[in-house]
Protein backbone atom coordinates (compact mmCIF):
# COMPACT_ATOMS: atom_id res chain seq x y z
CA UNK A 1 0.00 0.00 0.00
CA UNK A 2 1.51 3.24 -0.77
CA UNK A 3 0.84 6.32 1.33
CA UNK A 4 -0.06 9.58 0.09
CA UNK A 5 0.95 12.55 1.45
CA UNK A 6 -1.23 16.10 1.42
CA UNK A 7 1.59 19.59 1.44
CA UNK A 8 -1.50 21.71 3.35
CA UNK A 9 -2.26 25.64 1.00
CA UNK A 10 -3.08 26.80 4.02
CA UNK A 11 -2.28 26.38 8.20
CA UNK A 12 -4.66 27.56 10.68
CA UNK A 13 -2.72 28.88 13.84
CA UNK A 14 -3.63 30.83 16.70
CA UNK A 15 -2.37 34.46 17.01
CA UNK A 16 -2.89 36.74 19.77
CA UNK A 17 -5.59 34.34 20.86
CA UNK A 18 -7.61 34.99 16.96
CA UNK A 19 -7.10 32.02 14.60
CA UNK A 20 -6.10 33.10 11.45
CA UNK A 21 -4.78 31.38 8.02
CA UNK A 22 -1.73 31.28 7.07
CA UNK A 23 -0.79 30.72 3.51
CA UNK A 24 1.39 27.63 2.59
CA UNK A 25 4.04 29.31 0.22
CA UNK A 26 6.93 26.41 0.51
CA UNK A 27 5.56 24.96 -2.81
CA UNK A 28 4.90 28.11 -4.76
CA UNK A 29 7.65 28.86 -7.13
CA UNK A 30 8.84 32.36 -6.91
CA UNK A 31 7.95 33.58 -10.34
CA UNK A 32 9.88 36.54 -11.80
CA UNK A 33 10.61 38.19 -15.20
CA UNK A 34 13.92 37.59 -16.08
CA UNK A 35 16.02 40.64 -16.90
CA UNK A 36 17.95 38.88 -19.84
CA UNK A 37 14.57 39.51 -21.88
CA UNK A 38 13.90 43.18 -20.80
CA UNK A 39 18.11 43.51 -21.91
CA UNK A 40 16.83 42.61 -25.02
CA UNK A 41 14.13 45.47 -25.09
CA UNK A 42 16.86 48.13 -24.66
CA UNK A 43 19.31 46.55 -27.67
CA UNK A 44 19.93 48.83 -30.39
CA UNK A 45 20.46 46.09 -32.86
CA UNK A 46 16.83 44.35 -31.64
CA UNK A 47 14.07 44.52 -34.73
CA UNK A 48 10.70 45.83 -34.17
CA UNK A 49 9.70 42.04 -34.58
CA UNK A 50 11.85 40.76 -31.90
CA UNK A 51 10.65 43.54 -29.67
CA UNK A 52 7.32 42.80 -29.76
CA UNK A 53 7.34 39.35 -29.45
CA UNK A 54 9.38 39.65 -26.16
CA UNK A 55 6.99 43.01 -25.05
CA UNK A 56 4.19 40.07 -26.01
CA UNK A 57 6.06 37.01 -23.76
CA UNK A 58 6.82 39.87 -20.87
CA UNK A 59 2.93 40.54 -21.08
CA UNK A 60 1.50 37.18 -21.12
CA UNK A 61 4.29 36.46 -17.61
CA UNK A 62 3.19 38.79 -15.96
CA UNK A 63 -0.76 38.48 -16.22
CA UNK A 64 0.16 34.87 -15.44
CA UNK A 65 2.49 35.96 -12.33
CA UNK A 66 -0.77 38.25 -11.37
CA UNK A 67 -3.16 35.62 -11.96
CA UNK A 68 -1.51 33.61 -9.38
CA UNK A 69 -1.01 35.65 -6.52
CA UNK A 70 -4.84 36.48 -6.82
CA UNK A 71 -5.57 32.89 -6.36
CA UNK A 72 -3.68 33.04 -3.47
CA UNK A 73 -5.21 36.18 -2.42
CA UNK A 74 -8.58 34.57 -3.12
CA UNK A 75 -8.01 31.46 -1.46
CA UNK A 76 -6.73 33.30 2.30
CA UNK A 77 -9.85 35.05 1.91
CA UNK A 78 -12.04 32.20 2.04
CA UNK A 79 -10.03 30.90 4.00
CA UNK A 80 -10.29 33.48 6.76
CA UNK A 81 -14.21 32.87 6.17
CA UNK A 82 -14.18 29.58 6.75
CA UNK A 83 -11.76 30.27 9.98
CA UNK A 84 -14.70 32.73 11.20
CA UNK A 85 -17.40 30.41 10.65
CA UNK A 86 -15.94 27.47 12.30
CA UNK A 87 -14.74 28.80 15.53
CA UNK A 88 -16.55 26.03 17.83
CA UNK A 89 -14.76 23.12 15.37
CA UNK A 90 -11.24 24.80 15.66
CA UNK A 91 -11.66 25.30 19.74
CA UNK A 92 -13.46 21.78 20.43
CA UNK A 93 -13.33 19.39 17.41
CA UNK A 94 -15.22 17.91 14.13
CA UNK A 95 -18.31 17.60 16.77
CA UNK A 96 -18.99 20.99 16.29
CA UNK A 97 -18.35 21.57 12.81
CA UNK A 98 -21.37 23.89 11.50
CA UNK A 99 -23.29 24.18 8.26
CA UNK A 100 -21.29 26.51 5.48
CA UNK A 101 -22.46 27.07 2.12
CA UNK A 102 -20.49 28.36 -0.88
CA UNK A 103 -22.79 30.79 -1.68
CA UNK A 104 -22.67 32.62 1.72
CA UNK A 105 -18.69 32.33 1.88
CA UNK A 106 -18.73 33.64 -2.05
CA UNK A 107 -21.37 37.04 -1.41
CA UNK A 108 -18.42 37.86 1.96
CA UNK A 109 -15.52 37.12 -0.34
CA UNK A 110 -17.10 39.20 -3.28
CA UNK A 111 -16.55 36.26 -5.67
CA UNK A 112 -18.88 34.16 -7.52
CA UNK A 113 -20.09 30.99 -5.79
CA UNK A 114 -17.82 29.38 -9.06
CA UNK A 115 -15.00 30.72 -8.01
CA UNK A 116 -15.02 29.70 -4.36
CA UNK A 117 -15.74 25.73 -5.96
CA UNK A 118 -12.94 26.44 -8.23
CA UNK A 119 -10.52 28.28 -5.54
CA UNK A 120 -10.85 25.72 -3.01
CA UNK A 121 -10.49 22.36 -5.67
CA UNK A 122 -8.26 20.51 -4.38
CA UNK A 123 -6.29 22.62 -1.80
CA UNK A 124 -5.73 21.81 1.94
CA UNK A 125 -6.21 23.47 5.15
CA UNK A 126 -4.03 22.05 8.62
CA UNK A 127 -6.04 22.65 11.76
CA UNK A 128 -5.33 21.82 15.04
CA UNK A 129 -7.63 18.23 14.47
CA UNK A 130 -6.28 17.53 11.47
CA UNK A 131 -5.49 17.89 7.69
CA UNK A 132 -8.72 18.25 5.71
CA UNK A 133 -10.00 19.43 2.32
CA UNK A 134 -11.14 23.01 2.61
CA UNK A 135 -14.62 21.66 0.70
CA UNK A 136 -14.98 19.50 4.03
CA UNK A 137 -16.31 22.90 5.57
CA UNK A 138 -19.11 23.50 3.38
CA UNK A 139 -22.29 21.28 4.46
CA UNK A 140 -25.66 21.28 5.25
CA UNK A 141 -27.01 20.85 8.69
CA UNK A 142 -29.61 20.54 10.49
CA UNK A 143 -30.99 22.41 14.15
CA UNK A 144 -30.44 20.67 17.10
CA UNK A 145 -33.60 20.99 19.92
CA UNK A 146 -32.16 23.78 21.05
CA UNK A 147 -31.99 25.74 17.66
CA UNK A 148 -27.85 25.05 17.07
CA UNK A 149 -27.24 24.72 13.83
CA UNK A 150 -25.05 21.48 13.35
CA UNK A 151 -23.33 20.22 10.22
CA UNK A 152 -24.19 16.82 8.43
CA UNK A 153 -20.75 15.78 9.24
CA UNK A 154 -20.89 17.09 13.00
CA UNK A 155 -23.92 14.41 13.30
CA UNK A 156 -22.27 11.40 10.94
CA UNK A 157 -19.20 11.74 13.14
CA UNK A 158 -21.21 11.66 16.52
CA UNK A 159 -22.72 8.65 14.84
CA UNK A 160 -19.83 7.34 14.13
CA UNK A 161 -18.48 8.03 18.20
CA UNK A 162 -21.44 6.21 19.58
CA UNK A 163 -21.13 2.92 17.05
CA UNK A 164 -17.40 2.98 17.94
CA UNK A 165 -18.34 2.86 21.75
CA UNK A 166 -21.41 0.97 21.87
CA UNK A 167 -21.12 -2.71 23.98
CA UNK A 168 -20.63 -5.04 21.35
CA UNK A 169 -22.44 -8.15 23.45
CA UNK A 170 -25.42 -5.42 23.38
CA UNK A 171 -25.57 -2.83 20.68
CA UNK A 172 -27.05 0.03 20.23
CA UNK A 173 -30.69 -0.08 18.54
CA UNK A 174 -31.06 2.00 15.43
CA UNK A 175 -33.74 4.64 17.44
Amino acid sequence: SSNSYVTPDVVVEKQGGEWVPVMNQADLPQLRISNAYKDLLGQADSSGEVRNYIRDKIRGGKFLIRSIHQRQQTIHRIATEIIAHQQEFLDQGPSMLRPLNMATVADAVGVHETTVSRAISGKFIATPHGVFELKFFFSHGIKTESGEDLSNNSVKNAIGELIKTEPKNKPLSDD
